[in-house]
């Protein structure tokens, strides 16, 4: 649930910094914190009214977002000049590792597929189809921007425009009118990930009180709608997105969801005789995720020492408020017949 809630704060951070290419360059300094937390209540609110809501608003963000972005990487793809990828300015190993790091909060979004599953017709059937098709279509997706990207720019300059990197290669091809355009888009992206994030975000909340391991009142739903929890949700990415700059969150959302798989992974291995699943892939998710957070955690002290230790304390954090709460409450995780969380408890 806390690492849904970096996600989210690094989505509306996102969104600010798009939405500020609108805006003259010399802007208030509280303007795109404004513009992050103003996303967030937006998306809340959509969130507040439903999941068909959610549903129909993620339907038009998402074609936006795909019809924008694959212009872009067609475009951009076929006049680029392949020489931004020469390997003469590749960084070291353990750099790439640090990237590939950084990249993993991109994916997390198909791990917000399996929540949506109680809003399935026929999850069975659906939910592999959705895993599936949303990691294959992102991966597609996210080689040709990036090749579109460094196909047009210089490392410096998507240094210098991180915030905006898409529409500056969008300005050298497309012109000004590519720019706002591929702006545009970015909004949508980031809004499309606000909203669905913040729908898994609450729905992880309620099946977690349901299971016995939050206190009841995130199991109640507020004006017969949305969960309780969705609001606490938003309440804490409004703490992280005014505290804490787009890098550094992006790191901890990163090293959050690498732990966390790693830990799916590991109760994958006491559920593999019910999943099939294999054990050789099962033990190389575990390691691979483990490596890069270590080399990701490394990085992050070397040059983010208050990102690393806010990482840090959120483990010990979060185990310890489960612990201390159980203890004073006497509640206890329900579970069914094969020790996972019991449905419908």
């Amino acid at each position: 649930w806390i690492g849904y809630v970096i996600a989210l704060a690094m989505y509306a951070a996102g969104f600010a910094g798009y939405l500020m290419t609108f805006f003259p360059h010399e802007h208030p300094f509280w303007l795109p914190k404004a513009a992050a937390a103003g996303a967030v209540l937006l998306f809340t609110l959509v969130n507040v009214l439903g999941a068909a809501w959610v549903g129909r608003s993620e339907l038009l963000t998402v074609a936006v977002n795909l019809t924008v972005l694959s212009v872009f990487a067609v475009w951009g793809c076929a006049t680029a000049d392949w020489q931004g990828l020469s390997s003469a300015g590749w960084a070291e190993p353990s750099g790439i590792a640090f990237g590939g790091g950084m990249l993993f909060i991109a994916y997390e979004g198909f791990g917000l597929v399996a929540n949506a599953a109680g809003d399935m017709a026929d999850p069975p059937r659906a939910l592999p189809k959705a895993l599936y098709l949303s990691v294959c279509s992102v991966i597609v997706v996210y080689l040709g921007v990036s090749f579109a990207v460094l196909g047009h720019l210089p490392l410096a300059r998507i240094d210098a425009a991180s915030d905006y990197a898409l529409s500056e290669a969008a300005g050298t091809f497309m012109g000004a009118k590519g720019f706002a355009c591929i702006a545009v888009g970015a909004l949508f992206a980031t809004a499309a990930a606000l909203n669905a994030t913040l729908y898994g975000a609450a729905n992880v909340c309620w099946m977690i009180a349901r299971d016995g391991e939050l206190p009841p009142a995130f199991d109640r739903l507020a004006w017969k709608r949305a969960p309780e929890g969705l609001l606490v949700t938003a309440g804490l990415v409004l703490a992280f997105v005014l505290f804490f700059d787009i890098s550094s969150v992006a790191m901890m959302g990163s090293g959050a969801f690498l732990f966390i798989y790693a830990a799916v992974a590991g109760s994958h291995l006491r559920l593999r005789a019910a999943t099939g699943g294999r054990p050789g892939l099962i033990w190389l998710s575990i390691i691979l995720c483990l490596a890069l957070l270590g080399v990701l955690g490394s990085n992050m002290f070397a040059h983010s020492k208050p990102a690393f230790w806010t990482m840090l304390g959120l483990f010990p954090l979060c185990f310890g408020l489960e612990w201390g709460y159980r203890r004073t409450t006497g509640r206890r995780l329900k579970t069914g017949p094969t020790g996972v969380p019991a449905k419908g408890v």
